[in-house]
């Protein structure tokens, strides 16, 4: 199966019940949706990933890629309740994707430890790796591209 299909496949799967459609509702970097930075990180990971030597759990690094913001609320609005966004949203999304999904390993630490190095705990797994660098890519194009 070519990677265009697996990402397919994996939103198709994801979104069943249209719970990975949620994020087409919140605004992430200028006029990106959580949604489409998720879909960005999702194929520029799988890109890395090809060109990187050894093995990739390419279906855990797609759905950790797809899940890593699964956080559901808008971030722009202030809320007393909520803590600091950018220190807070992996474990959010961590524990909404597991409510919402059979989360593995692997893909737990992609969305738990994407932020870092904003977050002093590292990715453990080659994947993390890769999801919390494409990430980074792709959050930085949004930013300059909505200007």
């Amino acid at each position: 199966m070519n990677e265009d299909q697996l990402l397919r496949d994996i939103l198709a799967e994801l979104d069943a019940g249209g719970k990975l459609s949620r994020l087409k509702g919140f605004t992430q970097h200028g006029r990106y949706s959580i949604y489409a930075h998720s879909v960005s990180v999702a194929a520029l990971a799988l890109r890395i990933a090809r060109r990187m030597p050894g093995k990739t759990d390419l279906r855990s690094l797609v759905r950790g890629a797809l899940l890593h913001d699964y956080f559901l609320y808008d971030w722009h609005v202030k809320d007393r309740g909520r803590p600091n966004h950018a220190l807070h949203h992996a474990r959010m999304a961590l524990e909404n994707a597991r409510r919402d999904y059979d989360i593995n390993e692997i893909e737990a630490d992609i969305i738990g430890n994407h932020m870092f190095p904003v977050v002093p705990v590292p990715p453990r797994t080659r994947e993390g790796w890769i999801v919390c660098m494409a990430d980074k890519i792709s959050a930085a194009r949004e930013t300059v591209r909505r200007r």
